[in-house]
């Protein structure tokens, strides 16, 4: 059964007895909130425009190959055992995780190669073959990962920041981690070689940050990552898409699939439904947003006068870069290459401005190398890989032609793969497909073609990011990447469980709403 069968929209309504939550985008974000609020009681109604759930997550399937669109790499495995848990369900049951060892394989462009992983032992021996003395300042910069990790992620990560005197009451603990510092600094206050410093320092790329201005919180991912390893789903980690959409429907939710949210609909200060493109319109008791919220509030709510999200706050915004991602697949397996390669050229800083601050696309470029089929065979035919390598480029804010540039970029990226990883690649390509900016802007409704929403800095970060209950409305949430904590499946779970713990028990909705009314 493929996807769209087995998520085929349909239109049961509300049983009338339930209060009615609508969301509108069957991310990961949006998904796990839908089957967190459908366990609490809450009738779930999910809407999507795509055909199949995912979102950023999602899968194309071509010439029997199998390409993740985005997230590959998992990490926090123990927020998705979590989530299963509190939806009445075992992860193991329904999806496998493995662990990758090593996590990474770093390339410079001089050919030189550093092995990431979570090993500290082996992770020494690594940093000392490129830089004896710099040993000590591995070891102090993961015992500062650590510091920040204790309290950036484990007290803070979920935890909704709506209130002004929660804002303040961690304020002096935001300052001493450090929040004002880029990721670059700290670790260039740790490392004193450079290649080690591009090493350390590259995780906000991840996310959608620039390194040189991510907020120094993010120093945090190297502990995670070090704690509880890297991880991908068997299957791809759509499988875990699927995974959390069928807690939603076995909890009583719905899936709307190909429908697409025009207007999210308002009566004084509340949310009290959605339009859809098709003109129907859907009553709720509360809507959540999964939307990457320069949309939500620029699109969905343009007719709704806003206090703090107007559209030249929107406008202001500093948005993440965005990806060009081609994704193919050999008729021949490279059986040397690793699972996760991360291929740095020639710039580092230099590369980053382009991208970040001058907005204009450079002639060269850092890649990420994906091949599943190195521990997944199953996501290719026999004897063959399947591969996606990303490059992050400006948003649509650089005004590139992508429509013109495309296919030419897309052989620029194909050269220099097969200068440095996979020789003779031209002769070997069965399948290819691209997705650009505009696929981010067209398909995926970001905002500028950001592929992660917001950049991460610091005042884009908690309080001063969009919140997960609104600013604007009553009854409306935020869930995704957009919203507070951030980025990342870790994020975007985060999210999903803010936004449960927030929303009024079902219970106490009165029988009032029978008659019109909302819980407020």
């Amino acid at each position: 059964m493929n996807m769209t069968e087995r998520f085929r929209p349909h239109r049961p309504g509300p049983d009338g007895t339930k209060p009615h939550a609508v969301i509108i985008g069957a991310g990961v974000g949006g998904l796990a909130t839908g089957a967190l609020l459908a366990a609490r009681g809450y009738q779930v109604t999910i809407f999507d425009p795509l055909d199949a759930p995912g979102g950023r997550a999602y899968a194309y399937r071509q010439d029997g190959f199998v390409f993740d669109a985005g997230p590959t790499i998992i990490t926090a495995p123990w927020l998705f055992e979590e989530l299963w848990r509190d939806c009445g369900g075992r992860l193991a049951d329904d999806v496998e995780f493995r662990e990758n060892t090593p996590f990474y394989k770093i390339r410079f462009d001089d050919g030189s190669v550093f092995n990431y992983s979570g090993d500290r032992e082996a992770m020494e021996q690594e940093v000392a073959r490129f830089e004896p003395d710099d040993v000590k300042g591995y070891r102090s910069f993961m015992d500062e990962s650590r510091r920040i990790y204790e309290v950036a992620f484990e007290q803070l990560a979920a935890k909704p920041f709506h209130s002004i005197s929660f804002t303040a009451k961690v304020l002096a603990r935001l300052v001493r981690l450090g929040g004002y510092r880029s990721v670059y600094s700290v670790v260039a206050s740790h490392f004193k070689n450079e290649k080690l410093r591009n090493i350390f320092s590259f995780h906000p790329l991840l996310i959608g940050g620039n390194p040189f201005s991510a907020t120094s919180f993010y120093c945090l991912i190297a502990h995670l990552e070090g704690k509880y390893g890297v991880h991908y789903a068997v299957g791809g980690t759509n499988a875990l898409v699927r995974g959390i959409a069928s807690l939603v429907t076995r909890n009583g939710g719905t899936i709307r699939l190909k429908e697409t949210v025009e207007t999210i609909l308002t009566k004084g200060n509340r949310a009290t439904g959605i339009r859809l493109s098709s003109g129907e319109e859907v009553s709720a008791d509360l809507v959540v947003s999964n939307c990457d919220p320069a949309s939500t509030y620029g699109k969905l709510l343009r007719d709704h006068k806003r206090k703090r999200w107007t559209d030249r706050k929107i406008a202001r915004g500093d948005y993440s870069m965005s990806l060009f991602v081609w994704y193919f697949g050999t008729n021949r397996r490279y059986d040397d290459v690793y699972h996760h390669t991360m291929v740095f050229g020639p710039r580092y800083k230099g590369l980053l401005d382009d991208i970040f601050k001058k907005k204009v696309l450079a002639e060269d470029f850092s890649l990420y190398l994906h091949r599943p089929s190195a521990s997944d065979p199953s996501l290719a035919p026999e004897g063959c890989d399947a591969f996606y390598v990303l490059s992050p480029v400006p948003n649509l804010a650089s005004k590139t032609d992508w429509q013109e540039i495309a296919k030419r970029y897309r052989k620029k990226v194909e050269q220099r793969l097969e200068e440095t990883l996979l020789p003779e690649l031209n002769k070997h390509i069965v399948t290819s497909r691209v997705t650009t900016p505009v696929d981010f802007h067209d398909r995926l409704l970001s905002w500028e073609g950001a592929a992660f929403a917001l950049e991460p800095k610091l005042l884009q970060s908690a309080w001063f990011r969009p919140h997960n209950k609104s600013e604007e409305l009553e009854n409306l949430y935020l869930c995704g990447a957009g919203t507070h904590p951030g980025a990342g499946l870790p994020g975007v779970v985060c999210s999903a469980r803010i936004v449960a713990d927030m929303v009024p028990d079902p219970k106490a909705f009165s029988d009032r709403r029978n008659g019109g009314d909302t819980f407020q």
